[in-house]
């Protein structure tokens, strides 16, 4: 029997005048997986993700949430779905641990100790009776996650969690999204990093002016890939760009940051780097520029044309 599936949007579509913001748009999502959507500021992942929530509604198309329609359902369709779009809002002047309590009133009530729980679920025990005031941005997202799983939700929808936190912030809201999908949650979240995608999810939407660029899992995202690309600098460009002509790389020189520009697999690339060491070539720095999956990014993104801004 086939399983419910948590998400399912079917060529939907949202205008605002003469803009496009989601653009016949169609994104599956899977109980039990975690669902990246990814794309440059502007490409419209806010919008659908607002139109998940029934915050407004699409001009055409089906958004099904494990079943249910707006239509059919109403708000009964957010059944067992938390989560936040852009960032969350608190009463600064209020701990974390009040703010948590009367939010739990206005949903109708938790289980006893569900505010315990999810507080040191997201690492916020220790600091749960501060005012939210003196909270850093990185713990108001995690409280943010933290209100979200009061409701014991099946689906986790989070708008760009990791916007604009620092690098600790990051890499603490990542291993929290690991924690959750490891309990078997849904999250469906947005993003217009690359990295973070790539590190928690199992499949993702790339969206491109409001239309969808890629759907696919990781893997086939990375089979898609360019070759890495690295920057070099030797105590001899010229020498270097002419032992490239041996090996399975290409060497260009960088006319704007200086030095040269080699592209191709890894291996090829230790394999020239070591027969420029051989040749008594100086080896003064070798620094990756993007990763193969960025640089797809990139490719699938990038767009010249002047577009009116539109949310996410």
């Amino acid at each position: 029997m086939t399983r419910e599936l948590a998400v399912d949007a079917q060529g939907v579509t949202k205008t605002y005048g003469s803009l496009r913001a989601v653009d016949d748009i169609t994104i599956q999502v899977a109980p039990g997986e975690v669902y990246g959507v990814l794309g440059p500021n502007g490409a419209g992942k806010t919008t659908f993700l607002r139109m998940l929530f029934g915050l407004i509604r699409p001009d055409s198309g089906t958004i099904r949430i494990f079943g249910n329609t707006w239509r059919e359902a109403g708000v009964g369709t957010l059944a067992g779905v938390a989560g936040f779009i852009e960032s969350p809002r608190f009463y600064p002047y209020l701990t974390g641990r009040q703010n948590l309590e009367g939010l739990a009133v206005l949903d109708g009530g938790t289980a006893p100790g569900r505010i315990d729980d999810v507080l040191e679920l997201v690492d916020l025990a220790d600091r749960a009776d501060r005012k939210v005031g003196g909270y850093s941005y990185g713990m108001r997202q995690r409280l943010g996650v933290a209100a979200s799983l009061l409701r014991e939700p099946r689906l986790l929808v989070l708008d760009e969690p990791a916007n604009g936190l620092d690098p600790a912030g990051i890499r603490d809201m990542r291993a929290l999204v690991k924690r959750l999908a490891a309990s078997g949650l849904t999250v469906l979240l947005s993003s217009h990093h690359m990295d973070e995608v790539e590190e928690i999810c199992d499949n993702v939407t790339i969206m491109r002016r409001g239309s969808v660029a890629f759907h696919g899992t990781i893997a086939e995202l990375r089979a898609m890939a360019p070759d890495p690309g690295h920057a070099l600098r030797t105590s001899n460009d010229t020498a270097a760009v002419r032992l490239a002509e041996g090996h399975a790389v290409r060497v260009a020189v960088d006319d704007e940051e200086g030095g040269l520009t080699v592209t191709g697999p890894q291996h090829a690339v230790s394999t020239y780097v070591a027969s420029l060491v051989a040749a008594g070539i100086d080896l003064r720095a070798l620094t990756p520029t993007q990763t193969p999956l960025e640089a797809l990014f990139f490719m699938l993104t990038d767009d010249d044309e002047p577009r009116q801004e539109a949310a996410g």
